[in-house]
């Protein structure tokens, strides 16, 4: 976006040294109005929306529909935020993210509850695995986690290692969270082993932190409302 970000060989968006620069230079927020105020940007979402087909062909604020311009705003706020949050997770403690992917699991229904996988979390010593977690409220099952805050790209013997951590303990799932991004050596090899490895990079991290409500607090919230047709029907 405007040389924010950038497509990386592998398929994955990584924040640009300008994007890092606009991150310190606007700490407390990244919003549509500081971004529409970077050089390139208008252009480049122009040049988007021209590459998208005839349903995007519009390339301006005033032949778009109010949904349109509520929607594209609302990307550009999250692509910030999302920005944000990985730039803070970097500067932050490893004890901090290990209470983080607890939390953000939890959220998303795995470990009963925050005590019980909080207390599995960072056990492990340092064979590869960085704690575990339950897969259901009733503990059928174990997830075995490893967390990585990383700049660089994590790369298959990364993942090798993972795998055979996971062997050790006769584990067949485990969850590999980054904040950075996968080389598609990793991703290939986690997906032709036995073992259940899912790849979590920093992209798909924010993603879910979002969704989730994980480090982020609503300011406003907007229903978009229609006319009900059938409200006004006079043959009910």
């Amino acid at each position: 976006m405007a040389g924010l970000v950038e497509l990386t060989a592998r398929g994955v968006f990584c924040i640009t040294d300008r994007g890092k620069s606009i991150l310190r230079d606007h700490k407390e927020r990244v919003d549509l109005r500081v971004l529409r105020a970077q050089p390139g940007y208008e252009a480049a979402r122009t040049k988007k929306r021209e590459q998208t087909g005839p349903v995007a062909e519009t390339s301006n604020n005033e032949s778009q529909t109010p949904e349109e311009r509520i929607e594209e705003s609302y990307q550009a706020i999250r692509e910030g935020l999302g920005a944000e949050i990985l730039q803070k997770l970097k500067a932050g403690s490893p004890s901090f993210f290990e209470r983080l992917v607890v939390e953000l699991l939890v959220k998303m229904g795995y470990g009963g509850t925050r005590k019980d996988a909080g207390q599995a979390i960072g056990r492990s010593g340092d064979e590869g695995i960085d704690g575990t977690i339950k897969e259901d409220r009733l503990g059928l099952d174990t997830i075995y986690i490893q967390a990585k805050r990383w700049e660089g790209s994590v790369s298959r013997p990364e993942i090798q290692k993972f795998a055979g951590a996971l062997q050790g303990f006769r584990a067949k799932k485990g969850i590999f969270i980054t904040t950075s991004s996968f080389t598609k050596e990793a991703e290939d090899y986690a997906a032709k082993i036995d073992s259940k490895i899912v790849l979590i990079d920093g992209e798909q991290l924010w993603n879910l932190m979002l969704d989730y409500g994980i480090g982020v607090a609503t300011v406003a919230t907007y229903a978009i409302q229609k006319v009900d047709s059938d409200y006004f029907s006079e043959e009910n």
